[in-house]
Protein backbone atom coordinates (compact mmCIF):
# COMPACT_ATOMS: atom_id res chain seq x y z
CA UNK A 1 0.00 0.00 0.00
CA UNK A 2 1.45 3.15 -1.17
CA UNK A 3 1.40 6.12 1.01
CA UNK A 4 -1.03 7.78 -1.37
CA UNK A 5 -3.63 4.72 -1.09
CA UNK A 6 -3.52 4.76 2.53
CA UNK A 7 -6.58 4.80 4.76
CA UNK A 8 -7.18 7.53 7.10
CA UNK A 9 -7.03 4.58 9.61
CA UNK A 10 -3.32 3.44 8.50
CA UNK A 11 -2.15 6.79 8.90
CA UNK A 12 -3.04 6.84 11.92
CA UNK A 13 -1.68 3.52 12.98
CA UNK A 14 1.73 4.46 11.57
CA UNK A 15 1.75 8.16 13.15
CA UNK A 16 0.69 6.26 16.73
CA UNK A 17 3.97 3.68 16.24
CA UNK A 18 6.88 6.45 15.01
CA UNK A 19 5.50 8.77 17.97
CA UNK A 20 5.59 5.76 20.22
CA UNK A 21 9.14 4.55 19.19
CA UNK A 22 10.45 8.43 18.69
CA UNK A 23 8.93 9.08 22.99
CA UNK A 24 10.43 5.66 24.19
CA UNK A 25 13.64 6.25 22.48
CA UNK A 26 14.06 9.96 23.55
CA UNK A 27 13.27 8.08 27.47
CA UNK A 28 16.14 5.40 26.89
CA UNK A 29 18.37 8.27 26.12
CA UNK A 30 17.87 10.07 29.17
CA UNK A 31 17.94 7.15 31.36
CA UNK A 32 21.24 6.31 29.54
CA UNK A 33 22.41 10.09 30.50
CA UNK A 34 21.78 10.11 33.97
CA UNK A 35 22.13 6.85 35.31
CA UNK A 36 25.12 6.34 33.18
CA UNK A 37 26.81 9.02 35.08
CA UNK A 38 26.10 7.48 37.97
CA UNK A 39 26.87 4.05 38.27
CA UNK A 40 28.74 3.58 34.62
CA UNK A 41 27.66 1.41 31.29
CA UNK A 42 27.55 -1.69 33.67
CA UNK A 43 25.40 -0.89 35.83
CA UNK A 44 23.04 1.27 33.65
CA UNK A 45 22.42 -2.04 31.45
CA UNK A 46 21.76 -4.18 34.71
CA UNK A 47 19.15 -1.78 36.05
CA UNK A 48 17.02 -1.25 32.44
CA UNK A 49 17.33 -5.12 32.71
CA UNK A 50 16.25 -5.39 36.34
CA UNK A 51 13.25 -3.06 35.59
CA UNK A 52 12.34 -5.51 32.15
CA UNK A 53 12.53 -8.33 34.16
CA UNK A 54 10.07 -7.27 37.04
CA UNK A 55 7.69 -5.62 34.29
CA UNK A 56 7.85 -9.55 33.19
CA UNK A 57 7.51 -11.45 36.55
CA UNK A 58 5.48 -8.83 38.23
CA UNK A 59 3.38 -11.06 40.56
CA UNK A 60 -0.41 -9.88 40.88
CA UNK A 61 -0.11 -8.43 43.76
CA UNK A 62 -0.39 -5.02 42.74
CA UNK A 63 -3.15 -5.55 40.54
CA UNK A 64 -5.46 -6.88 43.98
CA UNK A 65 -4.02 -4.17 45.72
CA UNK A 66 -5.56 -1.77 43.19
CA UNK A 67 -8.92 -3.41 42.70
CA UNK A 68 -8.98 -3.25 46.60
CA UNK A 69 -8.59 -0.31 46.89
CA UNK A 70 -11.56 1.18 44.70
CA UNK A 71 -13.82 -1.71 46.26
CA UNK A 72 -14.12 -3.53 42.97
CA UNK A 73 -15.70 -6.99 42.65
CA UNK A 74 -16.26 -9.27 39.44
CA UNK A 75 -19.63 -8.94 37.68
CA UNK A 76 -20.87 -11.99 37.39
CA UNK A 77 -22.23 -13.12 33.61
CA UNK A 78 -26.21 -13.19 34.80
CA UNK A 79 -25.99 -9.78 36.79
CA UNK A 80 -24.92 -8.00 33.51
CA UNK A 81 -25.92 -9.95 30.55
CA UNK A 82 -24.90 -7.20 27.92
CA UNK A 83 -21.31 -6.70 29.42
CA UNK A 84 -20.55 -9.99 29.35
CA UNK A 85 -21.74 -10.76 25.56
CA UNK A 86 -19.62 -7.51 24.81
CA UNK A 87 -16.70 -8.53 26.54
CA UNK A 88 -17.16 -12.22 24.74
CA UNK A 89 -17.35 -10.50 21.54
CA UNK A 90 -14.55 -7.72 21.89
CA UNK A 91 -12.16 -10.01 23.15
CA UNK A 92 -12.75 -12.71 20.03
CA UNK A 93 -12.30 -9.89 17.55
CA UNK A 94 -9.34 -8.58 19.28
CA UNK A 95 -8.09 -12.03 19.05
CA UNK A 96 -7.13 -12.09 22.71
CA UNK A 97 -5.99 -15.63 24.24
CA UNK A 98 -9.00 -15.40 26.77
CA UNK A 99 -11.40 -12.41 28.04
CA UNK A 100 -10.85 -9.99 30.61
CA UNK A 101 -12.59 -9.99 33.23
CA UNK A 102 -15.53 -7.66 33.60
CA UNK A 103 -15.51 -5.63 37.48
CA UNK A 104 -17.55 -3.10 39.01
CA UNK A 105 -16.45 -0.48 40.87
CA UNK A 106 -19.14 1.35 43.38
CA UNK A 107 -18.21 5.13 42.30
CA UNK A 108 -20.60 7.55 40.59
CA UNK A 109 -17.58 9.20 38.70
CA UNK A 110 -17.55 7.94 35.37
CA UNK A 111 -14.90 5.78 34.58
CA UNK A 112 -13.10 3.07 32.59
CA UNK A 113 -9.78 1.60 32.88
CA UNK A 114 -8.12 -2.17 32.65
CA UNK A 115 -5.40 -3.74 34.17
CA UNK A 116 -3.01 -6.93 33.25
CA UNK A 117 -1.87 -8.50 30.47
CA UNK A 118 -3.43 -10.28 27.43
CA UNK A 119 -3.73 -13.58 28.97
CA UNK A 120 -5.22 -12.20 32.21
CA UNK A 121 -6.44 -9.13 32.18
CA UNK A 122 -9.34 -6.95 33.92
CA UNK A 123 -11.65 -4.00 32.79
CA UNK A 124 -13.78 -1.84 35.55
CA UNK A 125 -16.27 -0.34 34.52
CA UNK A 126 -18.19 2.27 37.00
CA UNK A 127 -21.46 2.94 38.57
CA UNK A 128 -21.15 6.19 36.92
CA UNK A 129 -20.38 4.56 33.56
CA UNK A 130 -22.97 2.56 32.97
CA UNK A 131 -25.65 4.89 34.23
CA UNK A 132 -24.24 7.50 32.09
CA UNK A 133 -23.38 5.75 28.69
CA UNK A 134 -26.00 4.39 26.34
CA UNK A 135 -25.27 0.60 24.66
CA UNK A 136 -23.45 1.85 21.88
CA UNK A 137 -21.42 4.18 23.86
CA UNK A 138 -20.64 1.42 26.27
CA UNK A 139 -19.19 -0.85 23.62
CA UNK A 140 -16.91 1.54 22.43
CA UNK A 141 -15.68 2.49 25.51
CA UNK A 142 -15.07 -1.56 26.66
CA UNK A 143 -13.54 -1.73 22.90
CA UNK A 144 -11.55 1.25 23.86
CA UNK A 145 -10.08 -0.89 27.34
CA UNK A 146 -9.65 -4.33 24.69
CA UNK A 147 -7.27 -2.38 22.52
CA UNK A 148 -5.13 -0.97 25.30
CA UNK A 149 -4.62 -4.75 26.57
CA UNK A 150 -4.36 -6.11 23.19
CA UNK A 151 -1.46 -3.44 21.84
CA UNK A 152 0.62 -3.92 25.00
CA UNK A 153 0.01 -0.64 25.86
CA UNK A 154 -0.30 -1.62 30.27
CA UNK A 155 2.76 -3.26 29.73
CA UNK A 156 4.36 -0.12 27.04
CA UNK A 157 3.39 2.35 29.89
CA UNK A 158 4.89 -0.03 32.93
CA UNK A 159 8.31 0.18 31.29
CA UNK A 160 8.07 3.88 31.07
CA UNK A 161 6.71 4.06 34.78
CA UNK A 162 9.66 2.22 35.76
CA UNK A 163 12.23 4.36 33.46
CA UNK A 164 11.10 7.53 34.88
CA UNK A 165 11.26 6.22 38.55
CA UNK A 166 14.40 5.02 37.92
CA UNK A 167 15.60 8.33 36.84
CA UNK A 168 14.05 10.07 39.43
CA UNK A 169 16.07 8.00 42.01
CA UNK A 170 19.40 8.67 39.92
CA UNK A 171 18.85 11.98 40.16
CA UNK A 172 18.18 12.56 43.81
CA UNK A 173 21.47 10.49 44.63
CA UNK A 174 23.63 12.18 42.09
CA UNK A 175 22.53 15.57 43.74
CA UNK A 176 23.57 14.39 47.26
CA UNK A 177 26.20 13.37 45.99
CA UNK A 178 27.16 16.72 44.23
CA UNK A 179 26.16 18.24 47.53
CA UNK A 180 28.40 16.21 49.37
CA UNK A 181 31.83 16.60 46.97
CA UNK A 182 30.40 20.17 47.03
CA UNK A 183 33.15 21.36 49.41
CA UNK A 184 35.87 20.05 47.34
CA UNK A 185 34.48 21.58 44.23
CA UNK A 186 34.75 25.03 46.41
CA UNK A 187 38.43 24.29 47.14
CA UNK A 188 39.60 23.01 44.00
CA UNK A 189 40.17 19.68 45.02
CA UNK A 190 37.68 18.25 42.71
CA UNK A 191 35.96 18.61 39.54
CA UNK A 192 32.82 18.08 37.17
CA UNK A 193 31.36 19.34 33.77
CA UNK A 194 28.73 22.24 34.62
CA UNK A 195 25.87 20.60 32.43
CA UNK A 196 25.84 17.47 35.14
CA UNK A 197 23.75 19.31 37.48
CA UNK A 198 21.22 20.41 34.96
CA UNK A 199 20.74 17.27 33.73
CA UNK A 200 20.45 16.01 37.17
CA UNK A 201 17.37 18.99 37.82
CA UNK A 202 15.71 18.80 34.93
CA UNK A 203 15.80 14.89 33.99
CA UNK A 204 12.81 13.97 36.07
CA UNK A 205 10.73 16.85 35.01
CA UNK A 206 11.33 15.66 31.39
CA UNK A 207 10.64 11.84 31.66
CA UNK A 208 7.39 12.69 33.22
CA UNK A 209 6.63 15.09 30.14
CA UNK A 210 7.72 12.29 27.81
CA UNK A 211 5.79 9.51 29.69
CA UNK A 212 2.63 12.02 29.56
CA UNK A 213 2.91 12.24 25.63
CA UNK A 214 3.53 8.64 25.74
CA UNK A 215 0.62 8.08 27.30
CA UNK A 216 -1.50 10.42 25.24
CA UNK A 217 -0.29 8.72 21.88
CA UNK A 218 -1.21 5.34 23.57
CA UNK A 219 -4.92 6.84 23.65
CA UNK A 220 -4.92 8.16 20.40
CA UNK A 221 -4.12 4.47 19.31
CA UNK A 222 -6.47 2.44 21.86
CA UNK A 223 -8.93 4.74 20.09
CA UNK A 224 -8.33 4.10 16.48
CA UNK A 225 -8.22 0.08 18.23
CA UNK A 226 -11.41 0.35 19.39
CA UNK A 227 -13.06 1.92 15.91
CA UNK A 228 -11.53 -1.34 14.68
CA UNK A 229 -13.33 -3.36 17.12
CA UNK A 230 -16.85 -2.42 16.62
CA UNK A 231 -17.10 -0.13 13.13
CA UNK A 232 -18.61 2.67 15.08
CA UNK A 233 -16.34 5.72 15.78
CA UNK A 234 -19.48 7.95 16.22
CA UNK A 235 -20.10 6.10 19.28
CA UNK A 236 -17.12 6.38 20.43
CA UNK A 237 -16.75 9.95 20.17
CA UNK A 238 -20.51 10.56 21.87
CA UNK A 239 -18.88 8.41 24.68
CA UNK A 240 -16.31 10.67 25.23
CA UNK A 241 -18.15 14.07 24.47
CA UNK A 242 -20.34 12.83 27.67
CA UNK A 243 -17.20 11.56 29.64
CA UNK A 244 -15.84 15.52 29.01
CA UNK A 245 -19.02 17.42 29.80
CA UNK A 246 -19.74 15.16 33.66
CA UNK A 247 -16.16 14.65 34.23
CA UNK A 248 -15.84 19.17 33.93
CA UNK A 249 -19.18 19.17 36.22
CA UNK A 250 -17.43 17.03 38.44
CA UNK A 251 -14.24 18.84 38.71
CA UNK A 252 -15.73 22.16 39.35
CA UNK A 253 -18.02 21.24 42.12
CA UNK A 254 -14.86 19.27 43.86
CA UNK A 255 -12.29 22.40 43.49
CA UNK A 256 -13.58 25.48 42.86
CA UNK A 257 -17.80 25.12 43.02
CA UNK A 258 -19.49 27.53 40.79
CA UNK A 259 -16.55 28.36 38.39
CA UNK A 260 -14.74 26.55 35.09
CA UNK A 261 -11.44 25.37 36.30
CA UNK A 262 -8.70 25.63 32.61
CA UNK A 263 -6.37 22.33 32.92
CA UNK A 264 -3.13 22.95 31.22
CA UNK A 265 -2.64 20.74 28.29
CA UNK A 266 0.82 19.89 29.07
CA UNK A 267 0.33 18.29 32.17
CA UNK A 268 -3.04 16.01 30.70
CA UNK A 269 -2.58 12.56 30.76
CA UNK A 270 -5.06 12.00 27.99
CA UNK A 271 -5.26 14.03 24.73
CA UNK A 272 -8.02 16.93 24.77
CA UNK A 273 -11.23 15.38 24.14
CA UNK A 274 -11.74 17.66 21.37
CA UNK A 275 -9.09 16.11 19.21
CA UNK A 276 -9.82 13.02 20.11
CA UNK A 277 -13.37 13.58 18.23
CA UNK A 278 -12.20 15.15 15.71
CA UNK A 279 -9.80 12.22 14.75
CA UNK A 280 -12.66 10.06 15.24
CA UNK A 281 -14.48 11.98 12.50
CA UNK A 282 -11.81 11.37 10.45
CA UNK A 283 -11.64 7.94 10.16
CA UNK A 284 -13.13 5.89 7.44
CA UNK A 285 -13.17 2.18 7.83
CA UNK A 286 -13.70 0.20 4.83
CA UNK A 287 -16.10 -2.30 5.90
CA UNK A 288 -17.77 -2.15 9.61
CA UNK A 289 -17.23 -5.34 11.20
CA UNK A 290 -20.48 -7.43 12.21
CA UNK A 291 -22.81 -5.64 14.58
CA UNK A 292 -22.19 -6.83 18.36
CA UNK A 293 -24.36 -8.69 20.65
CA UNK A 294 -27.99 -7.23 20.76
CA UNK A 295 -28.54 -8.58 24.67
CA UNK A 296 -30.46 -5.72 26.16
CA UNK A 297 -29.14 -2.96 27.88
CA UNK A 298 -30.42 -3.84 31.51
CA UNK A 299 -29.12 -1.82 34.34
CA UNK A 300 -27.48 -3.43 37.59
CA UNK A 301 -29.42 -3.20 40.42
CA UNK A 302 -27.28 -1.50 42.54
CA UNK A 303 -27.71 1.00 45.06
CA UNK A 304 -26.82 4.60 44.45
CA UNK A 305 -22.67 4.85 45.49
CA UNK A 306 -22.28 7.71 47.97
CA UNK A 307 -21.02 10.97 46.83
CA UNK A 308 -16.96 10.76 45.95
CA UNK A 309 -14.89 11.58 47.90
CA UNK A 310 -10.85 11.68 48.30
CA UNK A 311 -9.34 8.83 49.94
CA UNK A 312 -5.83 8.55 51.33
CA UNK A 313 -4.71 6.17 48.49
CA UNK A 314 -5.24 9.79 46.35
CA UNK A 315 -7.88 8.43 44.70
CA UNK A 316 -11.62 9.89 43.92
CA UNK A 317 -14.47 7.64 43.88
Amino acid sequence: MTPTTMTPASRHRLRNLAQSALLLAGMGLIVWLVVGWLAGPGWTLALVAATLAGLALAPSVPRRLLLSAYRARPLAAWEFPRGAALIEALAERARLPRPPELWYVPSRLPNAFAIGHSGDSVICISDGLLRLLGPRELAAVLAHEMAHIAHRDLWVMGLADGLTRLVSIASWAGMLLLIIYLPLVLAGAADFPWHVPLVLIFAPTLMALLQLALSRNREFDADLGAVTLTGDPAALASALSKLEARGGRMWEEILLPGRRIPEPSLLRTHPPSEERIARLRQLALPQAPHPLPGAPHTRLQMPTPPRPRFHRSGMWF
